[in-house]
């Protein structure tokens, strides 16, 4: 089934204590590459949440939030440094006095001064951590629906253009009907201007142009690049989909398409070969996106 490393998805549950809140959100990424925020409480629990995503998302650069509101607000108990709010306090009603202004607020802006007040925060119990994890996987079942919808809209894509490859194989088969006479007879009149009809060595004319054309022959190429085109279709709709195995036959499929061009010596044919090659940038453009 084809995801999209793209996603999505938020999880609440509230219980007497507190409200907790889980955000997943990812875009595409080579590797998992995973950024944690997280209540300091739940610190000691950062490696197993890292094992659960490792498990579950496989790849993106993913955030995930976690936020935790305590019903009881006296649950954080607060410290107040008396020493450093001493020194906030006298500093700053020095600057007030010496600039003439009211030092009425002095007292407030020293108490919302850097580390004045601290609080203490203890590690979480198990049953904490418990519907931490349960609110975590339910924003994780909805990140997983918003991949798999996405993956359906990709897929539609590259299933489209991958057809389109193939059905732009079948104009190139029917322009290379001419291409060979073609070529036999510009080259049979090249050498007649050159030295002359009576001049040419038919037997060997023969068999320099047969070992030309078969240097010109594209017929391996084109059964490759239906057979490449295939499978692509068939690891599409595989149940165990994966853009990196997409990737890889993308990548054979543009070898062949770019032997095609080169060997073509065809104007038609090549301008149908810049076409396939549009649709393959495309391909791989989205296979970017997939998981």
């Amino acid at each position: 089934m084809i995801k999209s490393m793209t996603g999505f998805g938020i999880g609440t549950k509230e219980s007497a204590k507190a409200k907790y809140t889980v955000e997943i959100k990812s875009l595409n990424s080579k590797y998992l590459e995973l950024g944690l925020k997280i209540p300091k409480a739940f610190s000691d629990k950062e490696l197993l949440l890292r094992n659960e995503c490792a498990r579950h998302i496989e790849r993106g650069k993913v955030n995930i939030t976690i936020t935790v509101e305590y019903t009881d607000t006296t649950a954080k108990a607060a410290t107040i440094d008396t020493h450093l709010l001493k020194n906030y306090y006298t500093q700053l009603k020095e600057v007030a006095e010496s600039l003439g202004d009211p030092a009425s607020a002095v007292f407030e802006l020293a108490l919302n001064m850097p580390e004045v007040i601290t609080y203490q925060e203890d590690l979480a119990d198990e049953e904490e951590w418990k519907d931490v994890l349960e609110t975590f996987h339910l924003a994780l079942k909805q990140f997983q629906q918003f991949r798999t919808d996405e993956g359906v809209v990709l897929k539609e894509d590259l299933s489209k253009r991958n057809q389109s490859i193939l059905d732009l194989l079948l104009v190139v088969e029917t322009q290379e009907t001419s291409r060979i006479p073609m070529i036999r007879e510009r080259i049979q009149h090249y050498l007649e201007e050159a030295v002359g009809t009576e001049a040419i060595d038919k037997n060997r004319f023969e068999q320099e142009l047969i070992y030309y054309i078969d240097k010109l022959d594209i017929t391996e190429e084109k059964v490759r690049l239906r057979s490449h085109c295939e499978y692509f279709a068939k690891i599409l709709n595989a149940t165990d989909a994966n853009g990196k195995k997409l990737g890889f036959i993308s990548q054979e499929m543009g070898r062949e398409i770019n032997t095609l061009g080169s060997k073509a010596n065809d104007a038609k044919i090549q301008q149908t070969v810049v076409r396939m090659k549009e649709e393959l940038e495309k391909i791989k453009e989205q296979l970017l996106n997939i998981l």
